[in-house]
């Protein structure tokens, strides 16, 4: 017997009885065909008893072979026998006891043992037989019917081409009998129910079911049925998930031997080749790095080198190319006599697509003339969405791999200098990748121009506090009116009590809140008043609604009632977000006229921070003219945002002004990034005082009458010396004679700030009737639905 015969639990005995039975009740009485045939068999059967019994010897089925086949008939169709892997195997066994001679071939050693793997452990495998015996004692004794699958797979190598084979191993048992041998034993509920929550766990179903009180008598009909396509297909699209499959050796030639396999080819060799730009990069098959990186795994290859070759031809056409044998084309490239040189006829060349785009290509290649053909096409079209996929998901990691660098090391970099921060990325894997240690050089901007301008919304935090007192101290008439109907309802002092205390607080909120104090009445509310509710809504229907109102007043999110602050709120939002709109679509054109640093922040209102100079372009050029070109277009952002504001502010919930500053400095200064801090600064003591006054200017105020520098409906210019005067006033006039600006220009002296001495301003109104700026807004509020060119 077979060597797990021993360690089955279950006592498997072969037997024909079943199957003499279905010949006797089923197929006999359907046709004179049948009973005829049957009638022999009985004939033999008379001669041979020791088939009929309810076990048999293997010694007696090879004796007595004919006639086995002859029963085996209707079960193993003599059309199918010679071509397909079927057999007979004892039950829960794998003791073969008929089986066709392809199923020999395939599966079987000499010694009748089976050969090649199973997609299972050893311990899996006894698991499932185990469980479908259950399954059987279960169906037959108790009513019990469990839908369990599991799929066998056996994995063969062909003994013609030394390839792997697979096979779904299919097992039926419609001549399996289970017989009860010991006293039956009847389930209660408690182990009815135990066994339908357990059906997979063999350890709980032996506890209630003994293996020794039943036996299984007859055979199980086998059928190996061939799923390397499918389960090659599937092993692939596990394979490519990972980026090891590509880059390295055990990788690389483990998709190899999976695409001889599906192809049945033992010499197909494969190739992968991915497109960057001008290069290409072709994966190594021997990788001797594990970095898992495209870049480093691959030789990278002139795409020149490639052309008027057949995987350029591939790359133009986007097609398919199969070539039978290579050495018969005529005005071969050097590259394709190299590949015959190399020994290679055969080629299936397919273009690797991402969403339409060449990302790649697959080739396939073999040494033996007209071995690859139109009919290999089919299954090419199957992996190469596979491949595909793959090779885009490498190149963008290897991208992303990059601007993980820039952002680990950086920050998300804006893209007028992101050419400077690659170059140092490169440089920096460069010396990695020659085993230099070393860090990211530094990266600084010298003799650079900065301009600032900030929008900010005119009084928004009084307006934020006013929006918190009015929401709290509506929170808190809610609360009073509740223990006002408790106490009409049931006057008691208690109650007197906690409303003094809610008006102690409702008083509280009616001054100037402090940081924190909203949180104390909403923590107050819910510890002190909103627990006593439970108790509060029997004293009748009149406090019920008064809790009622008190809790749908609620907002869900904040657990207080949010009105107010939520109109203030969504009003700043719709302010930030329709001025940010209309900052980056400005911003688009100016980039594209000429390449700069912005940085741009939002908070109540809106500011930007610009770095300009010939060091933070890549190829130098600079003229002051774009500097100058900036600063009138600093005005006329300034005009368009408080023009859209103007707009805007009918329609908000919460009206907001706007305030406009814009920060003038003629000296050019040099910024360093902070790797540390991940931003740009200024390099040196000398440059800090840009910053200083940057940080601090918001707070300026007209010298000698204390009044806020920006005013709403108007753009104030902060300078320091009289150049940058005269160039804004320049740039004022004109922008007045256009139509942007309206009334006379006011010289504002300034007072002190701390560290901050001797500036002046520029102040003048924004003509928001004016039909030249609203035709600039509506033009840049039409970008909105084209792309902007950069």
């Amino acid at each position: 017997m077979h060597q797990f015969f021993e360690e089955y639990p279950f006592r498997c005995v072969p037997s024909l009885h079943l199957l003499i039975d279905y010949w006797r009740e089923t197929l006999a009485p359907q046709s004179e065909h049948w009973s005829r045939q049957f009638k022999e068999i009985e004939e033999g059967l008379k001669k041979a008893p020791e088939l009929c019994g309810s076990e048999i010897e293997f010694a007696a089925i090879d004796y007595h072979k004919e006639l086995v086949a002859k029963l085996m008939s209707p079960v193993f169709p003599h059309a199918l026998w010679n071509g397909e892997a079927m057999g007979a195997l004892v039950p829960f066994t794998l003791e073969p006891i008929y089986v066709s001679n392809e199923f020999r071939r395939l599966l079987l050693r000499q010694d009748g043992t089976f050969q090649g793997g199973l997609n299972l452990t050893q311990d899996e495998f006894c698991h499932v037989r185990l469980m479908r015996a259950y399954i059987l004692i279960l169906s037959k004794f108790y009513d019990i019917e469990p839908d369990v699958q599991y799929p066998l797979i056996r994995v063969i190598e062909d003994p013609d081409t030394g390839l792997e084979r697979l096979f779904r191993i299919d097992v039926r048992f419609d001549f399996v009998e289970v017989k009860n041998v010991n006293e039956f034993k009847e389930l209660t509920q408690s182990e009815r129910q135990r066994v339908k929550d357990n059906l997979t766990n063999v350890d709980v179903l032996r506890e209630i079911l003994r293996p020794e009180d039943f036996e299984f008598h007859g055979f199980t009909v086998v059928r190996a049925v061939e799923v390397t396509e499918s389960e090659v297909l599937s092993q692939l699209g596990r394979d490519l998930v990972d980026q090891e499959s590509i880059f390295s050796t055990a990788g690389a030639q483990r998709l190899e031997w999976r695409l001889r396999c599906l192809f049945r080819r033992p010499d197909l060799r494969t190739g992968l080749a991915a497109l960057q730009g001008d290069q290409v990069l072709l994966i190594r098959s021997q990788c001797d790095t594990d970095c898992g990186c495209i870049f480093m795994a691959s030789e990278h290859v002139p795409l020149e080198t490639f052309k008027n070759t057949i995987f350029d031809r591939v790359a133009c056409e986007k097609k398919t190319i199969v070539i039978s044998d290579l050495s018969e084309r005529s005005s071969l490239t050097p590259l394709e006599r190299n590949m015959i040189d190399l020994g290679y006829h055969s080629f299936i060349v397919a273009p690797l697509l991402y969403q339409g785009k060449l990302v790649g290509q697959l080739f396939l290649k073999s040494p033996h003339p007209g071995d690859l053909g139109p009919t290999d096409v089919l299954l090419v079209k199957r992996i190469v969405p596979l491949f595909a996929m793959a090779l885009k998901r490498a190149v963008d990691e290897f991208e992303n791999r990059i601007d993980g660098i820039i952002k680990e090391r950086c920050t998300a970099v804006h893209p007028s200098v992101e050419w400077r921060f690659q170059r140092a990325v490169f440089q920096y894997l460069e010396r990695s990748r020659g085993g230099e240690g070393s860090d990211l050089e530094p990266i600084v901007f010298r003799d650079v121009y900065p301009l600032y301008a900030a929008s900010d919304i005119r009084g928004s935090s009084d307006a934020r506090n006013r929006s918190i007192q009015d929401d709290l101290s509506e929170h808190l008439n809610l609360a009073l009116n509740v223990l006002r109907r408790a106490r009409e309802a049931k006057p008691l002092p208690v109650l007197d009590e906690l409303t003094y205390r809610v008006n102690a607080q409702l008083e509280k909120t009616r001054h100037v809140l402090s940081t924190g104090d909203d949180k104390s009445v909403i923590q107050f509310l819910r510890n002190e008043v909103e627990p006593v509710f439970s108790v509060l809504s029997d004293f009748g229907p009149q406090v019920k609604d008064a809790i009622d109102r008190y809790k749908s007043s609620m907002d869900s999110n904040v657990g207080t009632v949010y009105r107010k602050r939520k109109d203030f709120e969504e009003s700043v939002s719709r302010f930030n977000e329709r001025l940010a709109s209309y900052l980056d679509r400005e911003e688009a054109e100016a980039q594209s006229i000429f390449p700069h640093y912005f940085d741009k922040h939002q908070t109540d209102g809106i500011d930007y921070l610009i770095y300009v100079g010939a060091s933070m372009v890549e190829n130098g050029r600079f003229d002051e003219l774009y500097l100058r070109n900036l600063r009138l277009w600093q005005i006329m952002v300034a005009s368009g945002i408080a023009w859209h504001t103007d707009k805007l502010k009918s329609d908000l919930k919460v009206p907001l002004d706007s305030a406009h500053l814009i920060l003038v400095n003629n000296s050019p200064l040099s910024i360093r990034f902070r790797f540390d801090e991940k931003r740009f600064d200024v390099d040196g003591a000398y440059d800090v005082g840009h910053e200083i006054v940057r940080s601090r200017i918001d707070k300026a105020s007209v010298k000698g009458s204390g009044e806020r520098l920006t005013q709403p409906e108007q753009i104030a210019i902060v300078y320091s010396r009289a150049e940058e005067e005269r160039e804004m006033r320049r740039h004022i006039d004109f922008l007045r004679h256009e139509g942007f600006l309206k009334g006379s220009v006011e010289s504002i002296e300034l007072e002190d700030l701390p560290a901050v001495q001797g500036l002046r301003a520029l102040r003048i109104a924004v003509d928001l009737d004016s039909t030249a700026l609203a035709r600039r807004v509506e033009r840049m509020d039409a970008a909105i639905t084209q792309p902007v060119a950069m």
